[in-house]
């Protein structure tokens, strides 16, 4: 019997009767990847429902549980039963899609002497088909997605396929650093370089993803001399993760050049994502957690440092593991890092590589640029001009995740507080603000990174930007000032009074009205090169109705024309002040306070169509 299967019968969950409704699950699942509204939670970081597991089920100090739920670095106890416990406030801030960080068994520590730190992220993975104990169990996490979808909330799991827990070691690595080196440098056909005797005779190179050329590369030791530490075998499930030659051995990666590709992140050992037992490997594991847990949907990480003959195979396979369970709609996003608002760079993961949709870093550059940076609005025209460039062009971008921060970066209020120094909380909140409705009304679908709907403002990237929502011990974290509240992480932050969390389900409640918001088809109408009005036009898909959408990103109250559909003559505010109709065929003009916003839907002459 599989092990996941198993796991779930053992601890009492049911393969064939979901907790549920049958009805309710088959909606969630009907609903395409286009135009969700995403929730994003570190699980660790969110609610602790269940001190029991905070160690982990090990015993011992920090170094050996990764459990100090005073330093920013180390497990505080979050779990799967904390956020059961909390869907219906991610219900209520409109979200329709729940994406869990990474919750697989990671090796608690890592790190060397003095500079360790715990897997509390989720992305130092040894066993692949269990829930980390500090978390819970496989049956909590079946629990998790049965009560998400009969909240018609979907669930998309954060999955890694470039590298495992750093457990492998180089036999010379400590004494040169573990500097990488290269394939020019250190082919595959010497060993231990250019000088080197020779080894893998026949190996025809990375390039040629045969198992017939694989079969040929039977010494690992072409870079460095790669081992397993004495006891830790084993350390990896399944088993065949324990293979060194299914590494790239290769040392750290510098993230640019070659080293992107085939270099380890920070030490974490770099999978040969080129060899067909790798991939083989990889879809198994996958396709099992589709199959037994009827999750929605994957959102992958580093998916840029991986090879695309990987993402074509396992693509589809998912795609056809999630058909066969019934899941018509799953949803596959890769994360192709890049901060700038050029959208060529991640659509070329849609064409070349077969993702169905990536991360929308372009948008979240080009929002930045104007909210934090103070550009012109025609940065987000240009931006979404490029949207021609997805496969699937201006339609296949309705479904791009769209953010304004997240775990790695930092959060959008820290972001535009590095870009205005010196800006003052109102001042700051209100920019927050309008780039949250910005997140809400233009195409996409709007990703909300945990914290930010309780005025999070972090103190920069990676842990600094990971601050738990249940009351918090770690100092760095509570003497941040938060947006919107007098509280601060030191108490617990579900408030869904704040005013964020009101206007961001306010927002959510406006996409459910109007499917214009969600999946519209969208035009943009007016822009300039300096801070000020930006404008589109959205569509509703069935009626064909125009929803105006614009924005001032400029500090000054603005009065100004932009470009409407030549058939609308008289408007209706659904958010923000609209004026009651067209100045002329095909102009209307808008006042718009400092950093304000306007949703209007355009009600058409009789002579004129509406989707014009």
């Amino acid at each position: 019997m599989p092990r996941l299967i198993l796991a779930a019968l053992l601890l009492g969950g049911s393969l064939a009767a979901p907790l549920c409704s049958v009805q309710a699950q088959e909606a969630v699942r009907a609903r395409p990847a286009a135009g969700e509204t995403v929730y994003f939670v570190l699980p660790d970081r969110f609610d602790n429902g269940d001190q029991g597991n905070d160690q982990g089920g090990l015993v011992g100090g920090r170094l050996v549980t990764g459990f100090d739920p005073g330093a920013k670095g180390f497990y505080h106890g979050g779990d799967i039963k904390g956020l059961i416990g909390r869907l219906d406030y991610i219900k209520g801030l409109g979200a329709t899609a729940l994406w869990v960080g990474p919750i697989f068994k990671n090796k608690p520590v890592q790190g060397a002497a003095g500079q360790e730190s715990a897997g509390f992220h989720g992305y130092w993975i040894t066993d692949f088909t269990q829930v980390d104990p500090h978390f819970g169990s496989n049956a909590d996490f079946k629990a998790l997605v049965d009560a998400a979808h009969a909240r018609g909330l979907k669930v998309y799991m954060d999955i890694v396929a470039n590298h495992t827990a750093d457990v492998i070691q180089y036999r010379e690595g400590a004494a040169l650093g573990y500097a990488y080196r290269s394939r020019a440098d250190y082919p595959y056909s010497r060993r231990g370089g250019l000088a080197g005797p020779a080894i893998n005779s026949g190996f025809a190179g990375d390039e040629d993803s045969s198992a017939f050329n694989f079969e040929r590369l039977t010494d690992p030791a072409y870079a460095y001399t790669p081992f397993v530490p004495k006891g830790e075998e084993h350390a990896k499930v399944p088993d065949w993760l324990n293979d060194v030659a299914l590494y790239h051995n290769r040392g750290n990666s510098t993230y640019t050049g070659e080293s992107a590709r085939f270099g380890d992140f920070a030490g974490l050992d770099d999978l040969f994502t080129e060899n067909p037992r790798v991939r083989a490997g990889m879809i198994a594991i996958y396709a099992q957690w589709i199959a037994e847990f009827g999750i929605d949907g994957y959102r992958i990480d580093t998916a840029r440092h991986v090879d695309s003959g990987f993402w074509q195979a396992f693509v589809p396979a998912m795609l056809k593991a999630a058909h066969d369970r019934g899941i018509p709609n799953f949803t596959i996003f890769g994360e192709v890092a890049r901060e700038t608002a050029d959208n060529g760079y991640i659509a070329q993961f849609t064409r070349r590589d077969g993702y169905p949709a990536v991360l929308d870093f372009a948008f979240q550059s080009a929002v930045r640029d104007v909210l934090g940076k103070g550009r012109g609005t025609d940065t987000l025209a240009a931006l979404f001009e490029g949207d021609v460039l997805y496969e699937g062009g201006e339609q296949a971008a309705l479904a791009l995740p769209t953010f304004l921060g997240n775990h790695d970066m930092g959060r959008f209020a820290t972001l535009v507080r590095a870009d205005r120094p010196g800006i003052d909380d109102k001042a700051l909140l209100a920019r927050v603000m309008l780039g949250h409705v910005m997140l809400m009304t233009l195409r996409g679908s709007p990703v909300i990174y945990y914290g930010d709907e309780q005025g999070f403002v972090g103190d920069g990237n990676d842990n600094d930007a990971r601050e738990d929502m249940f009351a918090c011990k770690v100092a760095s974290y509570n003497d941040n000032r938060l947006l919107g509240t007098d509280h601060t992480t030191a108490t617990a932050s579900f408030d869904p009074g704040h005013p964020l969390y009101r206007l961001i389900a306010a927002l959510g409640a406006l996409r459910k009205a109007h499917p214009a918001l969600v999946t519209g088809r969208q035009v943009v109408r007016s822009y300039a090169d300096k801070p000020g009005l930006f404008s589109v036009s959205r569509f509703d898909p069935v009626t064909g109705a125009e929803y105006l959408i614009a924005f001032n990103t400029s500090d000054q109250p603005i009065r100004t024309s932009s470009m409407i559909g030549t058939g609308a003559t008289r408007l209706q505010a659904l958010f923000g002040m609209c004026p009651t109709s067209v100045a002329a065929p095909g102009s209307v003009v808008l006042e718009l306070p400092p950093l304000g916003s306007a949703v209007c839907r355009a009600d058409p002459s009789p002579d004129h169509s509406a989707g014009q």
